[in-house]
């Protein structure tokens, strides 16, 4: 058989250990391009929903606005017509000819003679009630053995 001979030759590669993580990186690299394509069309399709959803939620706030508008419209005009009906209703009860009327049945006749009573302005009231609480202020000073039940 024929003796292999050792030959010292230099390996090929010097530091394998700097190869190792230069593949690694290398594959890595590689993953991290393929989805590369589909992570930045996600995040576009994001962005474009978000502001889809934002256009959508603005539109709903304006639609729910104008109806809320048109029903307090439509409330003003209801409340208006009450209002003029009512006015019209006071206006017949203060008339002066159904007053007549009612004081006629009732057998009401104008007054021969008028008099005028004048009544004081209230005023301040007066110190006397504060001195008037002295009193049951004193009860509380007193002693428990000498206080009335």
């Amino acid at each position: 058989m024929v003796n292999p001979r050792q030959i010292d030759r230099k390996p090929r590669i010097a530091n394998p250990r700097v190869a190792r993580a230069a593949t690694r990186r290398r594959i890595d690299k590689k993953s991290k391009a393929r989805y590369a394509t589909i992570s930045r069309m996600s995040g576009v399709l994001m962005v474009v929903l978000a502001f889809l959803m934002g256009y959508v939620v603005l539109t709903s706030n304006l639609t729910g606005l104008s109806y809320a508008v048109a029903q307090a419209k439509h409330d003003r005009a209801e409340l208006q017509a009450e209002t003029a009906r009512l006015d019209d209703r006071i206006a017949a009860l203060r008339s002066d000819d159904r007053l007549a009327a009612l004081a006629a049945r009732m057998n009401m006749q104008q007054p021969q003679r008028f008099e005028l009573v004048q009544v004081p302005p209230a005023g301040k009231p007066d110190d006397r009630q504060h001195i008037a609480q002295l009193p049951s202020l004193a009860g509380l000073l007193m002693p428990a053995v000498t206080r009335p039940r």
